[in-house]
């Protein structure tokens, strides 16, 4: 499984990283995994999850973390986590 996080700001792209995992966990243990390890490298603290956030990576496997799903204030616009191969 790839995943591409994305920190955009004012529609740039900032910076961004992909996080591989071959291992034998869960598809959602994969992308806790993989969302920890991007927040490390960003040096983020861990967004919160919201329905809307669910709902979207459900239907396109794909989301995006705004200022509300971060306790720490953030200096970018949002942050966004997408699929690129399961």
């Amino acid at each position: 499984m790839r995943i591409w996080f994305k920190e955009w700001k004012d529609n740039h792209m900032i910076r961004d990283l992909v996080v591989s995992s071959d291992n034998d966990d869960t598809r959602t243990h994969k992308i806790f995994q993989a969302l920890e390890q991007a927040c490390y490298e960003f040096d983020l603290s861990k967004p919160i999850w919201l329905d809307a956030n669910i709902a979207e990576f459900k239907r396109h496997a794909k989301t995006r973390f705004r200022s509300d799903n971060f306790v720490d204030s953030i200096e970018f616009d949002y942050l966004e986590m997408q699929v690129i191969e399961e």
